[in-house]
């Protein structure tokens, strides 16, 4: 049977296979609703020194300009939800960050599936983004019916929360489209704008990245702005605050992903240990890691910053 919908089955199978939490698929088509949104993001310096925010302008509304006859955009999520967290008096990470670097492990599962559907189904060209393209993700997990952008603008599943990572194939075959999520199950809840101690979650599902506690301790290679003193509570890299208190995050469950599981040294390293560590124990605790992105001179800038509020 080769049909769309025979081969949307077989994808979505295959995603299963491979660990992913969901699999969802949408018509690869310009994203108009989209391109304003983006346009004024921009406009408004919301994207803070991220330059590379600010290239590509064209193709991060068409997947049709990245993959040639470019026809479905496959959304997959991914768990990353640990089942043990680091102690309390520490300076903390983004729990996405507590195992290996995720745009390894998880390009690695689409390239398997794009292999799975080139071998199963035949010449299919395509090409596997994990937040390292101009593809905005979460716009495309949404029209694939995965679920909805929340007001601190992450997705989230109403059987799963957030903390997932999302990731797009991007193929040149025709295929059964799902319905797009259109319900917006947030409410009158705004507990993620209030705790968040910049104030970088605004109205309208907007964010002001310049503000976020994620963009300081990750993308600013520049000296952490005096007037955020005492705001960071703790976050060394990255920063989960918006999620830990979102009602949906309930329902997250441990993901069984062996590559995602923290060193000992992560869960067990006091304040007082991350103040003194080396570059040998960075190397050490963060091998394969994405907090390797910041390196040991951005870290220990971070955790100075925070030593001084305290």
């Amino acid at each position: 049977m080769n049909t769309p919908s025979h081969y949307s089955q077989y994808i979505k199978k295959q995603a299963k296979r491979l660990g992913f939490q969901n699999c969802g698929i949408a018509k690869a088509a310009f994203l108009e609703k989209e391109a304003p949104r983006l346009e004024n993001w921009l406009k408004n310096d919301y994207h803070g020194k991220m330059h590379y925010m600010e290239h590509h302008f064209d193709k991060r509304l068409d997947p049709r300009l990245l993959v040639e006859g470019a026809k479905s955009v496959i959304s997959l999520s991914y768990n990353y939800y640990p089942e043990i967290t680091q102690r309390e008096d520490s300076y903390h990470i983004s729990k996405y960050a507590y195992g290996e670097d995720y745009h390894h492990v998880i390009k690695e599962k689409l390239r398997e599936l794009l292999h799975a559907i080139q071998e199963d189904i035949g010449e299919v060209n395509g090409r596997a983004f994990v937040d390292s393209a101009p593809v905005l993700e979460r716009a495309w997990a949404e029209k694939a019916g995965l679920g909805w952008n929340g007001k601190h603008t992450l997705l989230i599943q109403k059987q799963h929360g957030s903390f997932f990572f999302l990731a797009e194939l991007i193929i040149d075959l025709d295929l059964e489209y799902d319905q797009p999520f259109t319900t917006d199950h947030c409410g009158e809840c705004t507990r993620c704008i209030d705790a968040c101690p910049t104030e970088a979650i605004l109205p309208n599902t907007k964010i002001d990245g310049s503000k976020c506690i994620s963009y300081f301790t990750i993308e600013l290679k520049d000296s952490l702005p005096a007037e955020f003193k005492n705001t960071f509570q703790d976050w060394m890299f990255g920063c989960d605050i918006c999620q830990d208190v979102c009602p949906w995050n309930r329902f997250s469950k441990p993901h069984t992903e062996p590559l995602f599981q923290p060193k000992k040294e992560l869960l067990e390293m006091s304040k007082r240990e991350w103040e003194e560590i080396t570059q040998e124990t960075f190397k050490k605790v963060f091998k394969k890691s994405a907090v390797k992105r910041t390196k040991f001179s951005g870290l220990t800038r971070n955790i100075q910053f925070l030593k001084d509020e305290s």
